[in-house]
């Protein structure tokens, strides 16, 4: 399974942190072999350690949705969602658009249009340390 950790300060800029983001993420290194990420914003910082299961190419996280050119949303996910191809018809037909294979990319689409709720939709085993919106999507 993979490894994910999260750090979110609104009262400081967490950007200044990107070394100590890249140290919590590299302790996790045998859980996640195939690949590492991190996004860092100005209070947010997530990190992840990839062991691919589902879309070895498009899964990498972590993930961002894009709206008009900006980031609304970031997503860290470990797991294994069973039922994501029928949530990604589902999702379809609600006007979302998808760029991976990635079951990682549906529960990110599906957080936009579900929130927390998405959680209740989600058949399968994962964890997650973060899905996070910039502050004025609040």
């Amino acid at each position: 399974m993979c490894g994910i950790a999260g750090w979110v300060s609104y009262g400081g800029e967490v950007k200044a942190r990107r070394d100590v983001i890249a140290k919590m993420t590299e302790t996790m290194a045998l859980r996640g072999p195939d690949a590492k990420g991190i996004f860092i914003d100005r209070h947010v910082g997530l990190g992840h350690r990839r062991l691919a299961v589902i879309d070895l190419a498009g899964g990498v996280q972590p993930m961002q949705a894009e709206e008009e050119g900006r980031v609304v949303a970031s997503l860290v996910y470990t797991g294994e969602a069973y039922n994501f191809v029928e949530l990604r018809d589902t999702l379809k037909h609600l006007g979302h658009r998808f760029k991976t294979c990635s079951d990682t990319e549906v529960v990110l689409r599906g957080y936009l249009q579900w929130g927390d709720k998405i959680a209740e939709r989600l058949n399968g085993m994962f964890a997650q340390s973060g899905t996070w919106r910039p502050r004025s999507c609040f």
